[in-house]
């Protein structure tokens, strides 16, 4: 397969929900969206990061501006609040890009590393080259006993009980990673293709920031990883 064009995109609003101003607050020394945005930078085959969003002001307060690799885009009034479907930002950045291969990350994913990423380009190229997918998205791989509302068992016979590593396998997808083309993407309109594939992506790098008790636990990984001279 000859090169391919590949970029990331990056959305990022102004107002969160659970965790006010979130993708701007400071975790363990520096904005959220410094996190990931520092680490997709670092990958020498992402040739440019667009962010879509409505706070281009506040991203200017914390000193990011337009780069030859960093495009910001602001998010036209339609595609702004909470209860907008983020398959419309994306199909909004790629009616306006030109690129053969999308990688999307959110900001609530500060601790997802270069080499997952790499793993995951690796592994679309070589999907889609040998016709077996046209995307890829990272899950958790779980494998627990779960009950019904009402108790009732759903993959076991608590009568017969199995140890857990021996229960089916489920795969929750975890929203850290997507990747995907302009043509899969136009056949399901959104960021999973017709025919994905999954990337068990690691837990630590899978933690993504919802809520405040998702942001006291990035806050307690951040450190650790900090001593650990990783971030």
């Amino acid at each position: 397969m000859s090169r391919k064009k590949l970029v990331a995109l990056l959305p990022m609003k102004a107002n969160s929900e659970r965790v006010r101003g979130k993708n701007f607050r400071e975790l363990n020394g520096k904005p959220l969206f410094r996190w990931i945005l520092n680490t997709l930078l670092s990958i020498d085959e992402i040739e440019q990061v667009i962010i879509n969003t409505d706070a281009r002001r506040i991203l200017e307060e914390n000193s990011l501006i337009e780069t030859d690799r960093v495009i910001i885009r602001d998010r036209t009034a339609d595609l702004c609040g909470d209860v907008v479907s983020m398959n419309k930002i994306i199909a909004d950045d790629l009616d306006h890009t030109d690129a053969d291969i999308f990688l999307m990350t959110h900001t609530t994913n500060p601790f997802l590393s270069a080499g997952t990423i790499r793993a995951c380009i690796k592994k679309f190229i070589e999907s889609k080259q040998a016709g077996i997918a046209d995307s890829v998205f990272t899950a958790n791989k779980i494998q627990t006993r779960f009950y019904r509302e009402d108790v009732t068992p759903v993959n076991h016979d608590p009568k017969n009980l199995v140890r857990t590593q021996e229960l089916e396998p489920w795969f929750e997808e975890n929203s850290t990673l997507y990747i995907f083309s302009k043509e899969s993407f136009s056949k399901t309109h959104a960021r999973i293709g017709a025919n994905p594939c999954i990337y068990v992506s690691p837990k630590f790098e899978s933690i993504d920031i919802d809520d405040p008790d998702d942001w006291e636990m990035a806050s307690v990984v951040g450190r650790y990883l900090a001593e650990q001279g990783v971030h």
